[in-house]
């Protein structure tokens, strides 16, 4: 496995887990910007993984 694909899995995992747990009300100041700057690194990882 590449380290990329390693790094996309980890931070796209990590978006999908803080994005489920908003649905149980979890939230804590800037949720928003951090899960916008782990979709951005996430899909950036992913192309440049390909």
């Amino acid at each position: 496995m590449r380290i990329t694909s390693r790094w996309s899995s980890i931070a796209l995992g990590l978006w999908l887990i803080l994005s489920g747990l908003t649905i149980f009300g979890l939230s804590f100041p800037y949720m928003g910007v951090v899960l916008a700057v782990l979709a951005i690194v996430a899909g950036v990882l992913i192309l440049l993984g390909r």
